[in-house]
């Protein structure tokens, strides 16, 4: 069962996504707010699976409120998918630099909008959509961004370079396996280490960081 917790400022899109998770199997609606502030604490108070996060609300906006939920130990199994009315908006970029496992437009497909949920809950970064790397690539090009520390980049293995680029082209764990011909298991050690040692919350944030150190350009991730 995966625990969902709805945080728009709109009733009709909260009843909306209530309605749809409530009539599939597999989902459970932990509550709804209307702004970040009541996200957060509804997120302390439930410790559910996925917040599906709309990114402009009144008082505490949902950057806000995902950078508090992604900063909190306590909330570390709590994962952050956003949603927003644009498919080209800053807001988006910092939220999946804040620590957002994804985003998603309001007008995506019921079934788009459920597989991503499963995607999030398992662990994984909804990173498929080209619209996703496209827009993290315009944003980490600015020159106010902050860059990671290069000491931590250090740190990876020729071999984790080589996978976190390969992760930052939005390819899964048995992709990068097939690609460079080791096992699933082996692949998924290596974004595992990779994490630890860039300090990364999910591979949200580890195309992020690819793109912020230059390890990966635009157009170069796939």
């Amino acid at each position: 069962m995966i625990r969902v917790v709805l945080a728009d400022d709109q009733a009709l899109v909260r009843a909306g996504f209530r309605v749809l998770l409530e009539t599939e199997d597999g989902f459970e609606v932990c509550g709804e707010v209307a702004d970040g502030e009541a996200a957060v604490a509804l997120a302390r108070r439930h410790r559910p699976d996925v917040v599906v996060m709309d990114v402009r609300m009144p008082g505490t906006d949902g950057l806000e409120a995902t950078r508090r939920i992604t900063a909190d130990p306590d909330l570390s199994g709590v994962k952050v998918l956003v949603l927003t009315t644009f498919d080209v908006d800053e807001y988006v970029y910092e939220a999946l630099r804040g620590g957002a496992s994804g985003f998603l437009l309001k007008d995506t497909e019921p079934v788009e909008l459920l597989h991503a949920l499963r995607v999030v809950a398992a662990g994984e970064a909804l990173l498929a959509p080209t619209v996703t790397r496209r827009l993290i690539a315009e944003f980490v090009a600015r020159p106010e961004h902050r860059r990671p520390d290069p000491a931590a980049l250090r740190e990876l293995t020729d071999r984790e370079r080589e996978v976190l680029a390969l992760v930052a082209g939005g390819l899964s764990n048995d992709e990068i396996a097939e690609h460079l011909v080791i096992s699933p298991a082996t692949a998924r050690t290596h974004v595992s280490r990779i994490m630890t040692k860039l300090g990364a919350r999910d591979r949200a944030q580890l195309v992020v960081l690819a793109y912020e150190s230059r390890m990966v350009t635009p157009g170069s991730a796939g």
